[in-house]
């Protein structure tokens, strides 16, 4: 019984009410026990767990690119090894089998990678370091041959303009963004034609690379400049990040890291708006059914956003590190691609600070990739 309510047995017309109505007493303590103000259950974001699908070899570190081949279930990743000295670092290209087993390995020494396309037997790249789109064949091993399809370079001017910033009192701030032309060449997604998209985290641009799939050398069009797609950002300098097509490829949805946002531009060339807020360092993203997943690399979560910038799904946390020294559930997550029911993730887990003993990224000691069911449509 509820406290602080008791019921006197001397209360004759209680008793008399209750023993000739005992559905009505039962109704009167339903209703003490009832939350006060509510009066149907609170709906919020589905929450899925993850768990982990394999590890990267000992001496390879930073899994950051990341697609699959639905025909075959292999799954390709790239690493952001950015070490110094540079001497130091082991970037690779590894494919994967469904069931987690290593099947392939190509060095790509000091280059880190970033965004990865597979299309028709083909992986398509995008070489951080060198500043470049690459391809290789699917089926590579050690020795296949990477090919060059194009290059990209200082734009101008160097820097999007300056963005106003609205404040609730009234007043104004005014963005300025540097830039020293260094491409930041980040994520990639193809359309159905063969058109490839390509975000530049550092100089704030979406790029468009017609018929990628066929030409060499490639011609660059710079599709958008806008401030929103560039961050102020100093401890996680990444503004335009994730790129991903809707169902009708006439909007394209972007990320920016730094400012923990998910844009969309309509096609071909915006004007960019605000998606969603607080997604902090929004990472790697996908469009499927209706649904924008982004990875929320500095919150250790996946979002599954709707159309209005809600986020509906949530999938995976930190909960530690392993005795193996890699994370369990997700830390640092960076890149998602779908295999069948699974949304695949990549636990980049990269420091960012100069601080020492601050972030559990410095503690990793082995890196993986992670996995979660993707819930079905009519459950969400």
């Amino acid at each position: 019984m509820k406290a602080g309510i008791q019921f006197r047995t001397n209360d004759r017309s209680m008793l008399s009410r209750s023993a000739s109505c005992p559905v009505a007493l039962v109704c009167f303590l339903t209703l003490l026990f009832l939350p006060l103000g509510r009066t149907s259950a609170q709906q919020g974001p589905q929450l899925v767990d993850v768990e982990r699908f394999a590890s990267l070899p000992k001496d390879v570190r930073q899994p950051e690119g990341l697609d699959t081949d639905p025909s075959s279930g292999n799954i390709f990743v790239g690493t952001f090894d950015a070490r110094m000295p540079e001497g130091s670092r082991n970037n690779r290209l590894l494919r994967f089998d469904r069931d987690g087993r290593l099947s392939a390995s190509r060095s790509f020494g000091t280059t880190p990678l970033t965004g990865l396309a597979f299309r028709d037997g083909v992986i398509y790249l995008l070489n951080f370091g060198a500043s470049k789109l690459q391809r290789i064949p699917a089926n590579f091993d050690a020795t296949t041959p990477v090919e060059d399809v194009a290059s990209f370079g200082a734009l101008r001017p160097p820097a999007p303009d300056q963005r106003t910033v609205d404040n609730p009192d009234g007043s104004s701030d005014l963005v300025k963004f540097g830039s020293n032309g260094l491409a930041g060449i980040n994520g990639l997604v193809f359309s159905r034609s063969g058109d490839l998209y390509v975000s530049d985290s550092f100089q704030g641009a979406i790029y468009k690379i017609a018929n990628a799939k066929r030409c060499k050398p490639c011609d660059i069009a710079v599709i958008s400049r806008d401030p929103l797609l560039a961050t102020a950002n100093a401890s996680l300098p990444f503004g335009a990040n994730g790129v991903a097509l809707d169902e009708t490829e006439t909007t394209l949805y972007v990320t920016n890291a730094g400012d923990g946002r998910l844009l969309k531009m309509p096609l071909p060339s915006g004007p960019v708006s605000v998606v969603a807020e607080s997604l902090p360092g929004a990472d790697g993203l996908l469009y499927r059914d209706g649904i924008i997943w982004v990875a929320a690399n500095q919150a250790d979560y996946i979002a599954g956003v709707d159309p209005n910038g809600r986020t509906t799904i949530r999938a995976g946390s930190f909960n530690g590190l392993d005795v193996d020294g890699g994370p369990m559930g997700l830390l640092f997550p960076a890149t998602i691609a779908v295999d069948g029911e699974w949304m695949m993730v990549t636990n980049l887990s990269l420091p960012l600070t100069p601080a020492k003993g601050d972030e559990w990224e410095e503690a990793t000691t082995r890196w993986t990739l992670a996995r979660f069911r993707i819930p079905e449509k009519g459950a969400r």
